[in-house]
């Protein structure tokens, strides 16, 4: 018995020590008994794209193209302000008869407006007062002359008689000149005054209503005319494109009513100071009128630059037209392709189109873009 339980003991120090051992051993490597690491696999670019074989995909070389630089801007038709008049009534009144109305074509000398006015009633009176003293005026000379002519009176009386007939002259014209300022004419006396256009051309702005009150030059002008053979579109250019504008460039202006038709004008002003809020000046396009523009439209205009630039010209189905981007693709080695954006621009002859940035004159890209795209979708 002794025995058998000297042999339990030693059986038990023996398990004791091996797991006693078995635990030093994780102690002193923590990650023994840890998962590996993860592997992390990056990724390929995604703009690059690998097809089974390149040569089913022609390539075309990019062309050189020498332009020069376009700027877009939009504008707002106006009136060319030296080609506007207003419409002024010196004498005051009442209104009592409107013979146009705003938006209205008239000529030069149609009657607007009739002004019953006091102030002609008292110029007609000083008129009239003034040639009756030049006609008594007159009949005293010519008794002078003859009086004087016998020796009957004197010289002094003589000049007398002349210095008043000469002077009642003056007060004739002097009236006659204020009825002709008022408007009123000399044949016709009346209290109300005719108001006309002094120019031909349209009504763009009224500022009178039948019965209103005119307090001459005091008020604000009744009508507004402008002549709109010419006229200007005013443009808003951002800072950062003001280098691409100069005085007497030309400039092609596209109504949006009128989408197709192109009319060529010239820059006659750049604004000298700029919005503080939108960083743009104002750019002044000067147009000959074929007729279509009126006061307020939107119109889009086009500035060509002076110097020309190299562009690169590739064939327009080398273009890949994809959320509202353009992209081309070009060579990358072995069967790879890469998907370079691009900034397009017009359409060229023999159906090829200019690529202002992206790619430069001598690049090779794929001259059917859209055919490599479904190839690499499917």
């Amino acid at each position: 018995m002794k025995r058998v339980g000297a042999l339990q003991l030693a059986l038990s120090l023996a398990v004791i020590l091996l797991l006693a051992g078995c635990g030093g051993d994780t102690g002193k490597n923590p990650a023994a008994g840890a998962p590996p690491p993860a592997q992390v696999e990056h990724e390929g670019d995604a703009s690059i794209v690998q097809v089974d074989n390149a040569s089913q995909f022609p390539l075309a070389t990019a062309a050189e193209y020498r332009a020069a630089p376009q700027l877009v801007v939009t504008g707002v038709v106006s009136p060319d302000v030296s080609r506007t008049v207003p419409v002024i009534s010196i004498a005051s009144g009442r209104v009592v008869e409107i013979r146009a109305r705003l938006g209205d074509t008239v000529k030069k000398g149609q009657l607007l407006l009739r002004v019953q006015s006091a102030d002609i009633a008292g110029a007609y009176s000083d008129y009239r007062k003034a040639v009756a003293s030049e006609v008594l005026a007159k009949t005293q000379l010519d008794r002078a002359t003859g009086l004087y002519d016998h020796g009957a009176i004197s010289l002094n009386d003589f000049q007398v008689a002349q210095d008043t007939e000469n002077k009642a002259k003056v007060d004739v014209e002097t009236t006659a000149e204020h009825l002709k300022v008022l408007g009123a004419p000399l044949d016709h006396p009346s209290g109300i005054v005719d108001i006309v256009a002094p120019i031909a051309g349209v009504i763009t702005d009224q500022q009178v209503t039948n019965a209103a009150g005119i307090q001459g030059l005091s008020s604000t002008n009744p009508f507004t005319i402008s002549d709109l053979s010419e006229v200007w579109i005013v443009c808003d250019v951002y800072e950062n494109d003001l280098s691409n504008v100069r005085l007497g460039d030309s400039a092609d202006v596209r109504l949006n009513a009128y989408p197709n038709q192109v009319v060529t004008g010239k820059i006659s002003n750049i604004g000298a100071v700029l919005d503080p809020n939108i960083r743009t000046a104002k750019v002044r396009i000067q147009v000959q009128n074929p007729g279509d523009m009126r006061p307020g439209m939107f119109a889009t205009a086009t500035f060509h630059g002076q110097r020309k630039e190299a562009h690169a010209s590739v064939p327009a189905s080398a273009i890949l037209h994809l959320h509202d981007r353009d992209w081309v693709y070009v060579p990358a080695g072995g069967n790879k392709f890469r998907r370079v954006e691009v900034k397009a621009g017009g359409i060229l002859p023999d159906n090829a189109q200019e690529i202002i940035s992206g790619i430069k004159p001598g690049d090779q890209v794929v001259s059917n873009a859209l055919v490599l795209q479904n190839t690499v979708e499917q």
